[in-house]
């Protein structure tokens, strides 16, 4: 494939996994295609952004005749859709955004990729013998979209969606609007659902990122509700590796579930945080405890969430490369030795200078 199109790559997960296809496709064209929201960062791509197979392109997938230009610009030959808003917070207050982005940007994306694209309605499902698939429409989801566990079993990729915020409903329709195209169209097609991500680069809205600046700060480490919700977590930079695995390597029509086999309830990892920074800050163990804070629960808050990835470990070999304390570490130090990033992102200076240069 000559030309690739990876929408959100400024953004958290987007710009590793635009990092791990730019460093491992040399002679293919990454084209980063972002509108630069306020989670967008392209200081998160300063060490790639003069690389000859990268380019950036500003543009809005709510947007049509903005992404027109792009696909007419470079013709891809496949797109990896990261695209979309993403807090489940924010989605409570303002879920048209969400709507927009996630369902109505996604179904952009597809039209351009049937108008573009030479497509066969007989390859039902988007399944195409691995020989002929020339294009190829890799959306990126969330375990979200399969809605809350009880105390035990996992998500597998046949478990029926059941989502219970605007966020994951938005994200499931558009899983839904993926495989209606490969069904109809015969649109080449594959989904992945990732767990929660954790690392660098990561905007501090979430909790990790939230409670390492709030620990520096010494600001109230915000815990919803009794602290008990559990999350399967896994390292950005090996859900990136992933999806480039899966792109590469994956059967068209195929859904694969990325986690981490690694389940902590909130109130345990941000006392592992907690452990972890006061000693790396010299502090006293212990010391940011006090910070703790519990918070009314928000609505529609999902019990436990955890993913099993048999599938994907049995058709690729594909595993987590690093522990979720090792993970922590490498992402703590990350933060603490990136302060400046942390200002800019949670001052807004980073984004009034990249409207200057793009607008």
């Amino acid at each position: 494939m000559k030309n690739i199109i990876i929408t959100g790559g400024a953004g958290f997960i987007g710009s590793h996994v635009v990092r791990e296809f730019v460093k491992n496709n040399p002679e293919t064209t990454i084209i980063n295609l972002d509108a630069l929201t306020y989670a967008g960062n392209l200081e998160n791509l300063k060490d790639i952004e003069n690389e000859p197979n990268y380019v950036f392109e500003k543009a809005d997938i709510t947007k049509p005749e903005e992404l027109r230009k792009v696909f007419e610009k470079y013709n891809p030959d496949a797109v990896v859709h990261l695209a979309a808003e993403s807090h489940v917070d924010r989605s409570i207050t303002d879920p048209m955004a969400f709507i927009n982005t996630n369902v109505n940007g996604t179904a952009n994306l597809l039209n351009l990729c049937k108008e573009f694209w030479t497509l066969n309605p007989d390859h039902t499902h988007g399944r195409f013998p691995d020989e002929k698939r020339t294009n190829l429409f890799y959306h990126v989801s969330t375990d979200e979209v399969y809605g809350s566990l009880g105390e035990t079993g996992f998500f597998l990729e046949t478990t029926a969606y059941d989502p219970q915020s605007p966020y994951s409903a938005s994200k499931a329709a558009s899983d839904h609007l993926v495989r209606a195209y490969g069904n109809t169209y015969g649109m080449p097609f594959i989904i992945s659902n990732c767990s929660n991500n954790y690392g660098p680069n990561h905007f501090p809205e979430k909790l990790i990122p939230l409670c390492i600046s709030n620990i520096i700060n010494e600001k109230p480490l915000p815990i919803y509700g009794d602290g008990k919700y559990t999350r399967d977590w896994l390292f950005v930079i090996d859900h990136a590796k992933g999806i480039h695995q899966i792109f590469n390597e994956a059967k068209t029509g195929e859904t694969y579930n990325i986690g981490g086999f690694n389940e902590w309830q909130n109130i345990d990892l941000v006392r592992e945080l907690i452990k972890q920074m006061d000693a790396k800050l010299g502090r006293e163990e212990g010391y940011s405890e006090k910070l703790i804070t519990f918070v009314k629960d928000r609505p529609g808050h999902d019990k436990r969430y955890a993913i099993d990835a048999t599938k994907l470990n049995k058709d690729l070999g594909w595993k987590p490369s690093v522990t979720f304390e090792e993970g922590l570490a490498k992402t703590i130090d990350w933060y603490l030795e990136n302060k400046e990033w942390l200002e800019h992102v949670t001052s807004g200076d980073y984004q009034k200078y990249y409207e200057k240069q793009y607008h």
